[in-house]
């Protein structure tokens, strides 16, 4: 090792049960954070200050004054820039640790990209907000053998449960279908910060676990813990189900694109469109939405006002329909917008 990175990390070395041999074990490794929120800011923080070498996040999102209550990487001026969650990561670890390889990406967790964007990771960290891409993550996971950290955060409640394929339970042992019914968001419950470190380190402490070569320290778990309250309790993970589709049966539907539809975004009052598949021309876009009302824009993305509604457009052809969540008035606005 280094002697640079030998004091670097000299107190995560003098933990015993990491040492040495797991902190040279974490620098050569790849860890993926998927979604970069209040959960995966502080996964991707806490990973490169640990010396995770190389750090993939994916966020299809962009950077709002109301997610700096709890939102650990982000700071005003990328609020009032509107500035993509993952750009605005990568230029915040950069600053963090700059002896590792930390890479943003600004996309969607689609069947179509989830293989390249997440090859090679070691383990994988949710930082998702909704149980459509949690599916698909576990179908990867599944079928590619690839260790991830389910967790989930409102309120003063949290959960977290290590997914090992082949060992413990999958996701879907544990939920055959996405839950029914309207379900508690950060915009109609809130969510106390100090919640999403807690939970967020518990997936971090699993994750090094991992990469530093300590798998059988990984517990098959599931922790649940109210912030509030000052309670954590944790069972143990029921045994993997035969019957499940994806582990016992190796039918794997969210990779394979069988389900797919727009996505109401958590806590947000939004609609996410991304049917289009082909890139779009912000600033021609920029040029016919300019006469029909408030544009704005970066090298990222476009923001276009069309009350009630508010559009944020990708380069890729994704937007985010702010002001409704019913997928046909979001898909509706797309086509007037910005076409078919």
């Amino acid at each position: 090792m280094d002697p640079q990175d030998r004091d670097r990390y000299s107190r995560q070395i003098l933990f015993s049960r990491i040492g040495e041999r797991g902190q040279e074990a974490l620098i050569h490794s790849h860890a993926a954070v998927a979604g970069c929120g209040a959960l995966g800011s502080f996964h991707a923080a806490a990973l490169a200050r640990a010396g995770v070498g190389r750090i993939t996040i994916i966020d299809r999102d962009y950077v709002e004054p109301s997610n700096l209550q709890r939102q650990w990487l982000f700071d005003e001026r990328d609020a009032a820039e509107s500035i993509p969650k993952a750009a605005a990561a990568e230029r915040a670890l950069g600053l963090i640790n700059s002896g590792i390889e930390a890479r943003g990406i600004i996309a969607d967790l689609r069947p179509d990209n989830i293989y390249e964007l997440l090859e090679g990771a070691g383990v994988i960290l949710d930082g998702l907000d909704n149980f459509e891409t949690r599916f698909l993550l576990n179908d990867y996971a599944v079928k590619t053998g690839t260790p991830w950290m389910y967790g989930a955060a409102v309120g003063s409640y949290g959960l977290v449960m290590p997914v090992i394929p082949g060992v413990t339970a999958c996701l879907r042992c544990i939920y055959p279908k996405p839950p029914s019914g309207a379900q508690p968001t950060c915009e109609t419950a809130g969510i106390l910060n100090t919640l999403t470190a807690a939970v967020a380190s518990l997936q971090v402490t699993e994750a090094l676990k991992l990469l530093s070569g300590n798998r059988e320290a990984v517990r098959p778990r599931i922790t649940t813990i109210d912030i509030w309250e000052g309670a954590i309790r944790q069972i143990e993970q029921p045994p993997r189900d035969p019957g499940c589709p994806a582990c016992g049966r190796g039918e794997f539907p969210y990779l394979e694109g069988v389900y797919h539809a727009p996505i109401s975004m958590c806590g947000r009052n939004a609609v996410q469109i991304h049917d289009r598949r082909r890139p779009l021309d912000l600033a021609d876009l920029r040029q016919r939405l300019s006469r029909l009302g408030d544009v704005r824009s970066n090298e990222f993305a476009l923001r276009f006002a069309a009350p009630p509604y508010e559009m944020t457009i990708f380069p890729d052809g994704r937007a985010i329909i702010k002001g409704t969540t019913e997928p046909g008035v979001a898909r509706s606005l797309y086509a007037r917008y910005i076409g078919s």
